[in-house]
C-alpha cells in the first residue's frame, strides 16, 4: 500500500509540473512571447521540506497579472492546524502538491479565472480544486460556456456537476457583503474513492481550463474598454482580495504547511480598490 501511494504522488507531481510548463506555453503564445518572471524556492527544516516554480508576469497586453504556482510539499502540520485536515490529527504529517493559476485581465470586460487542483496525503488521501470566473462586466453568453465546458467533462468523468456547482457557489461566497465572488464554476474536495477515476478527472479539468481562457481571450481581446470600466474591475479585484486573505482555505493551508509566501499570495490582483460610502 505504501509502495503503491509513494507510485501516486510521482504520477500526479508529474502531471502538475507538465500542466505548468503547457500553462505557460499557451500564455506566453497569447501574448505575443512575453516572458514570466520565475520564482524558485525551497523549503528545508525539521518540519517541512519541498519547494516549487512559480511563473509570475505583470502588465501584459492580455493580462495584468498572471501566476502559475506549482509545489510538492511534505511535513508536518502545527498542532492547532491539525483537526482542521483530515487524516492529520494523530500526527500532523502530510504530502501535498498541487498546481494554481490566477490571471487578472487588462481588458475589464474579460473576468478574472482562477484554477486549482491539487492532492493531498495525510492518514488519508484526496484531490481537490475547481474552475470559477470574477467578471466585472456581465456576459450571460460567456457565463453559459464556462458552465457547459464544466459540465461536459463532470459528465464525461462520471461527477455530479450539480454538486460541484453548488459547492463553488457556497465556497466563494463572501458572507460579509451577502454575494458571491463571480459566477462561480465548479468545486469539489476531499475526493477518495476511485484514485485512478478521480485523476483523470483532475487531468480533464486542466485541459479544460486551457480551452476556457483561450477562448475568452480569443473572443474579447480587441473589445473595447474605458476608464470606468477599469474603475468597476478595480473595485471587484477589491472584492477579490477580501476573499482570499478571509476565507480562501487554500491560503490557509499554503500558509501553515511552510508554503513561500510570495507564491501563496500571488493571487491578489494588481491595484485593488474599495468604494468609498456615498462615493
Amino acid at each position: 500500500m505504501t509502495e503503491n501511494l509513494e507510485i501516486k504522488k510521482k504520477l500526479v507531481h508529474r502531471w502538475f509540473v507538465h500542466l505548468q510548463n503547457e500553462i505557460c506555453k499557451q500564455l506566453i503564445s497569447l501574448e505575443k512571447n512575453k516572458k514570466f518572471t520565475l520564482n524558485s524556492w525551497k523549503k528545508s527544516n525539521k518540519n517541512n521540506e519541498g519547494g516549487g516554480k512559480s511563473f509570475i508576469f505583470t502588465n501584459g497586453k492580455i493580462f495584468d497579472k498572471i501566476g502559475i504556482n506549482q509545489s510538492t510539499v511534505s511535513g508536518k502540520f502545527k498542532k492547532e492546524f491539525r483537526s482542521k485536515i483530515p487524516g492529520a490529527d494523530k500526527d500532523g504529517r502530510y504530502w501535498a502538491s498541487g498546481i494554481s493559476i490566477v490571471a487578472h485581465m487588462k481588458n475589464p470586460k474579460m473576468p478574472a479565472l482562477h484554477f486549482n487542483t491539487r492532492f493531498i496525503s495525510t492518514s488519508q488521501s484526496w484531490f481537490g480544486g475547481g474552475i470559477d470566473a470574477t467578471p466585472s462586466y456581465k456576459d450571460h453568453k460567456e457565463k453559459l460556456m464556462i458552465h457547459k465546458k464544466l459540465k461536459l467533462i463532470c459528465n464525461q468523468n462520471k461527477k455530479n456537476y450539480t454538486k460541484y456547482k453548488n459547492l463553488c457557489e457556497k465556497y466563494f461566497y463572501l458572507p460579509h457583503y451577502n454575494e458571491q465572488r463571480g459566477i462561480g464554476g465548479i468545486f469539489f474536495d476531499y475526493e477518495k474513492n476511485n484514485w485512478k477515476n478521480n485523476f483523470k478527472f483532475v487531468r480533464d479539468l486542466g485541459i479544460g481550463f486551457l480551452d476556457i481562457t483561450k477562448s475568452i481571450i480569443n473572443k474579447k481581446k480587441l473589445l473595447k474598454w474605458n476608464n470606468r470600466d477599469k474603475k468597476k474591475q478595480f473595485i471587484k479585484r477589491g472584492r477579490y482580495v477580501e476573499f482570499n486573505l478571509l476565507y480562501d482555505r487554500g491560503t490557509k493551508f499554503g500558509l501553515n504547511s511552510g508554503g513561500n509566501t510570495e507564491a501563496i499570495l500571488m493571487s491578489l490582483p494588481p491595484k485593488p480598490q474599495w468604494r468609498i460610502k456615498n462615493e
